[in-house]
C-alpha cells in the first residue's frame, strides 16, 4: 500500500514455534511491507531454541524479543507495543497472537478501511463467524449476530476489536494508552476499545479482511478462571459495581449448575478455574492465574 511504508506487526507467542513460524509466512502476503517484531512470553527452553531458530532462518525482517516470562498476552503485547511507539515510526500498527493466520492481502485491507475514517483508531480482521464484537453491560464482552443486511465488505462499526488480528492508530494509543495489564489475558481488548469510544474514536471489524486461528476455542481451568475474573473486573469499571454484583449473581448459579448438571456446562467450564476467578475478582488479585492452574491453553490468548 503505497505512502504506508513499512507496517510493523507484533505478534504474541508462548510455547508455539512451528505455529508462530506459519504466522510469520502468512504475515508476508499482505500487500504491504512488513516487520515482524515476535514477543516471546517466557517459553520453555527446547520450544524457545526453536523458535530462535525460525527467525534466524527467517528470510523476513523478523526480530525476537524475549521476555523470560510469561506475562500474558496483554503485556506482552504492551511491550511490542512501547517499543513501536518509542521508535516514532508508522501510523499503524499490527497485532496477533502466534497462531493467527490472515488471508492474502488482510493487513492491507484493514488499513485502507480504517484510512477512509479520520477517527478510525482500532480495527479487527473479520474471523467469519458472521458475529460482531459488543459489550453488553452485564457479560461484558461477548460476540452477538451482525444485524440483517449488513454489508459483506468494508468497515462496521463495533464496541471492541477482538484478538485474534487488530491494528491501532499511532494517535489512539498515545491518547489511550495500552492494555490494562491487569487482565493478563482475555477481555483486554474489550478495555481498550471501550476506551477508545469514550475518547471519541472509533473502533470497528472489516469484512472481507479474513484471519483465521484454528487453536481460538481451547478450553481449561486457566481460561475459565481468566474470564469470569477478567469479565467482572470489565464490567465494574465500565458498567459499575451494581452491574458486577449481578454478574457475580449470575456466575455463581451457573456454577453451581454446573457442578450438579453436567450437562449445562460449556465447553470452558472448569469449577475449580471459576470458582477461583471470582474469589480472586472480591479480593482483587489480579495479573496471571494462580501457577496450579496455568496450562498450555491459557498462556498466549
Amino acid at each position: 500500500m503505497a505512502g504506508h511504508g513499512v507496517v510493523t506487526v507484533i505478534i504474541v507467542h508462548w510455547n508455539q514455534p512451528e505455529r508462530c513460524a506459519r504466522t510469520i509466512d502468512r504475515f508476508q502476503h499482505q500487500g504491504v511491507s512488513t516487520r515482524i517484531l515476535v514477543v516471546d512470553n517466557g517459553s520453555e527452553p527446547p520450544l524457545l531454541e526453536r523458535l530462535r531458530a525460525v527467525v534466524a532462518s527467517s528470510v523476513h525482517d523478523v526480530e525476537l524479543v524475549e521476555l523470560g516470562a510469561n506475562r500474558g498476552f496483554g503485556p506482552g503485547a504492551n511491550a511490542g507495543l512501547q517499543r513501536w511507539l518509542a521508535e516514532g515510526e508508522g501510523k499503524w500498527v499490527a497485532l496477533a497472537p502466534h497462531d493467527a493466520l490472515p488471508h492474502d492481502g488482510t493487513l492491507c485491507r484493514l488499513i485502507a478501511a480504517a484510512e477512509s475514517r479520520e477517527r478510525a483508531g482500532l480495527a479487527c480482521a473479520d474471523v467469519g463467524d458472521g458475529h460482531v464484537p459488543v459489550v453488553d453491560p452485564y457479560f461484558g464482552g461477548m460476540t452477538v449476530p451482525a444485524p440483517r443486511g449488513a454489508a459483506a465488505d468494508g468497515w462496521e462499526s463495533v464496541d471492541y476489536p477482538h484478538g485474534t488480528l487488530l491494528i491501532a492508530r499511532r494517535a489512539c494509543l498515545e491518547e489511550i494508552g495500552l492494555f490494562d495489564e491487569r487482565y493478563f489475558a482475555y477481555c483486554e481488548e474489550a478495555d481498550l476499545g471501550l476506551r477508545a469510544r469514550a475518547a471519541g474514536w472509533e473502533v470497528g471489524l472489516v469484512r472481507g479482511a479474513r484471519v483465521t486461528n484454528p487453536t481460538m476455542r481451547s478450553g481449561s481451568p486457566a481460561v475459565d478462571y481468566l474470564m469470569h475474573r477478567n469479565t467482572l473486573l470489565l464490567v465494574r469499571e465500565h458498567s459499575g459495581r451494581y452491574h458486577a454484583f449481578i454478574r457475580f449473581c449470575i456466575a455463581l448459579w451457573q456454577l453451581a449448575r454446573g457442578v450438579v448438571q453436567p450437562s449445562s456446562r460449556v465447553f470452558v467450564f472448569s469449577a475449580k478455574g471459576r470458582a477461583a476467578g471470582m474469589i480472586d475478582f472480591l479480593r482483587g488479585r489480579y495479573g496471571p492465574p494462580p501457577a496450579g492452574l496455568l496450562g498450555q491453553a491459557g498462556a498466549a490468548r
